[in-house]
């Protein structure tokens, strides 16, 4: 059996490439594949539905149940998932088998974060902020590789169903020892604990701002670039890539800058500067120059306020932490569903220019709730941590 640290870590961060290329498959490939808005829209929401049902039961299971095993799950539902999406063109079956997807990539999203607090006994905010840069990078790749590539889309996912079901023999042949405190309390028990913990709630609700922002920002990007800057089709997407790109090295500096005993001290700041990034970006009227330059800075400043907080739940819930960290990651679907919609609405209320103050305002009302709650939020060491239900 495989137990080594290092290949268990190395799988985890391919997991969750594959997570992010699940994720961004629909947004990349739905010109190939001809895909109408409305069947978009309906694709994408069966896969948050699949998400939803698997992160919270999975991330459960992940406190009992050998987190190899569950990984071997996940990744054998995504392999075939991968392998079967739209083999044929029928969009209801195609429905299903993206539901199916969401179960996948929401098991991955439930476990592979616990599995690393599991078998790292320091810096686990650095594991789980590299973890989540595999996200963005395989986000990044599948639109590279199908967009400014132009590859295969079908042969893409049949590469992917490949390589995902190689992780699931190797997910099968694992396994992770459990963490020395077990939680042995019945499901309802547990969630009823949760349930009147605060904390929990704010970091949900910081986890649902992070996301928010980001998700929200990618989308728009482009349309605001060509809107008031004068971008072209060309630049914009260069734009893009370059708010993708300070995500990503933000996940790698910022998670090996940040110490577990400063996470709320990042994440404060992170949501103050966010706030104060996005205001010169979105309303100052920077030159052409300047916009890129603020386009990495507030993609480095979004980057790393997700995996710290998701760090920051499983270090102050050890002995939950698979339950409390799928909870916090109920956030993914909540805040890339509300804070999309409330923009819109926003958008139709008044501007497209000025709806875009909901992204400052949500940086500054992740900072006021960090800051309020810090007392709260602070993490328990380790010797002293204990849940008594």
């Amino acid at each position: 059996m495989i137990r080594n640290r290092n290949i268990l870590t190395a799988s985890s961060f391919t997991a969750m490439f594959f997570l992010g290329v699940g994720a961004a498959i629909i947004g990349a490939a739905s010109r190939n594949i001809g895909l109408s808005p409305f069947q978009i829209g309906l694709l994408l929401a069966a896969q948050n539905i699949g998400f939803i049902l698997s992160v919270i039961t999975v991330g459960t299971l992940a406190d009992s149940a050998d987190k190899a095993r569950l990984l071997f799950a996940a990744s054998l539902i995504l392999a075939v998932s991968f392998f079967f999406f739209y083999q044929n063109d029928a969009f209801i079956l195609n429905l299903g088998i993206m539901l199916i997807i969401g179960v996948g990539i929401g098991g991955y999203e439930g476990v592979a974060d616990a599995m690393l607090l599991d078998i790292h006994k320091r810096r686990e905010s650095l594991f789980i902020t590299v973890n989540h840069f595999f996200v963005t990078f395989g986000g990044l790749m599948i639109v590279i590789y199908l967009i400014f590539l132009q590859m295969d889309w079908r042969k893409s996912m049949v590469q992917s169903a490949v390589a995902v079901f190689v992780l699931a023999i190797i997910f099968g042949l694992s396994r992770v020892a459990p963490r020395k405190v077990v939680t042995t309390e019945s499901f309802g028990k547990r969630l009823a604990f949760i349930g009147k913990q605060r904390p929990v709630l704010v970091l949900f609700l910081l986890a649902s701002c992070a996301v928010g922002i980001e998700a929200s920002l990618i989308g728009i990007i482009t349309t605001l670039l060509m809107e008031f800057y004068g971008f072209d089709q060309v630049t914009s997407k260069l734009g893009l890539v370059a708010f993708l790109a300070g995500i990503a090295t933000g996940r790698i500096v910022l998670g090996v800058l940040a110490r577990d005993s400063q996470l709320l001290k990042y994440i404060l700041a992170l949501f103050a500067l966010t706030a104060i990034v996005l205001s010169f970006l979105l309303f100052a009227s920077p030159g052409t120059v300047m916009a890129y330059i603020l386009l990495v800075v507030s993609g480095a400043t979004i980057s790393v306020l997700f995996p710290l907080t998701i760090a920051l739940a499983g270090l102050k819930y050890p002995e939950m932490s698979g339950m409390v960290m799928g909870i916090i990651k109920l956030g993914i679907p909540v805040g890339g569903i509300v804070v999309p919609l409330m923009f819109s609405l926003f958008v139709q209320a008044a501007s497209f220019k000025e709806a875009l103050v909901l992204f400052p305002a949500i940086g500054i009302t992740g900072f006021i709730l960090a800051l309020t709650h810090r007392k709260q939020l602070a993490i328990v060491s380790r010797s002293d941590a204990s849940v008594n239900l």
